[in-house]
């Protein structure tokens, strides 16, 4: 199995009552359609984006299931997990309240992004407001999904300077 995340549009629904509820049990009907598993789930705080972990045996059979339930799905993509263990997120079921999305330049490899991950990661112990949990990084190469917890978006912002790593677009998250 392998792990995708959807960038699941949901700004028609996000007014509605139950819409976000009803989102994200389709998303896991559709996951569990062809044996996989919905992993975690990331809802922006407007309610107008919701990014959903899924563990897979098929892109395509993925896409076609959420598809078919409804969802439009903006993007779906192979992800690795970097800073925490499968498992534990299994656990967890919530990320934190901010997400980072970083849009990679060109010619940033794997192999160099995780070297960058592991020299500056360190960095972020000197710093009190902020806690990284988690990043899932496209396999494409094309971005990253990074997730914190922390006191403000300011924050955020200034821990992402300390690892002199930009920022494409930032989210608050649903508490």
């Amino acid at each position: 199995m392998s792990l995708y995340v959807a960038e699941i549009d949901t700004t028609s629904v996000a007014a509605e009552t139950d819409g976000i509820t009803t989102v994200l049990a389709a998303i896991e009907t559709a996951a569990a359609k062809q044996g996989g598993e919905f992993i975690e789930s990331q809802v922006t705080a407007d309610h107008g984006r919701v990014f959903a972990v899924i563990e897979h045996s098929s892109l395509l059979e993925l896409r076609a299931d959420l598809e078919a339930a409804g969802l439009t799905v903006d993007e779906l993509a192979l992800v690795r997990l970097v800073g925490a263990e499968l498992d534990d997120v299994k656990k967890l079921k919530k990320a934190g309240q901010y997400l980072v999305e970083w849009d990679f330049p060109a010619g940033l490899t794997m192999d160099k992004y995780l070297a960058r991950k592991k020299e500056k990661s360190p960095l972020y112990n000197d710093i009190t407001d902020v806690k990284f949990l988690r990043t899932y990084v496209r396999e494409d190469m094309v971005k990253c999904l990074c997730f914190y917890d922390g006191d403000s978006e300011d924050a955020i912002v200034a821990a992402r300077q300390v690892v002199d790593t930009p920022i494409s677009r930032l989210h608050k998250l649903e508490g």
